[in-house]
Order: C-alpha cells, then structure tokens, then sequence
C-alpha cells in the first residue's frame, strides 16, 4: 500500500476530486493548509496598507492507495492540478505499512 500527500492549488480541488473518484479512489482527506516553497509569497492589501506574505494557502490531499492504483493516482492528480504555473503544487508517496478498518477491523487493501 502507497500513502500520497499532495499539495495543490485550492480552486483545483473539486476537478482533482472528481478526477481521482473516475479512477476508483474511494476517499481521501483534504486540509486547508499555508505553505510556501518558490513562489516565495505573494504581496496583499488588508485595509489599504500593502504587506508581503510567505505563507500562500493550499489544500493538502492525503490518500490511502493500493500498490496498484498509487501510480494512476499520482499520475491523474499530476494532470488535473497542473496550470503549468510555479506553485501548482507537489506529490509525496510514501510505503504504508498497515491499515485497519476501525468498524470492521479489516486490514492491510480490504480496509481502504
């Protein structure tokens, strides 16, 4: 089993979203998060006083996938996120050692 994390762009959500449910992802879970890497920030107004900000706001999707789907799933969210601007986002895949159903105490691919 494959756990990715991907940061992407906020207004790309629902298109990544309804990408990943095509290709069989049964769930995930989104976070609103700030982050920053080069993009270095971007310059606001709030009250008429002009600030810089390093923090950009992101969405974090976090996925649990089998061996097989994890490279579709990088995959479909690498071209549904893309604007093919700097800061659409990054993919992190990592190896997930185990998985438990809560409900049902299924384990390991039965439980995703």
């Amino acid at each position: 089993m494959k756990y990715v994390i991907a940061i992407i762009k906020p207004f790309k959500l629902d298109e990544v979203r309804e990408a990943l449910g095509v290709i069989g992802v049964a769930g995930m879970t989104v976070s609103e998060v700030k982050g920053f890497g080069r993009q270095k920030g971007q310059t606001e107004i709030y009250r008429g006083a002009e600030y810089s900000t390093n923090m950009l706001p992101k969405v974090k999707l976090e996925i649990a996938a089998s061996d097989d789907l994890a490279p579709k799933v990088v995959e479909t969210i690498q071209q549904t996120a893309s604007t093919e601007a700097i800061g659409d986002g990054k993919i992190f895949v990592f190896d997930l050692a185990a998985a438990t159903r809560i409900r049902t105490g299924e384990t390991g691919d039965t439980a995703l």
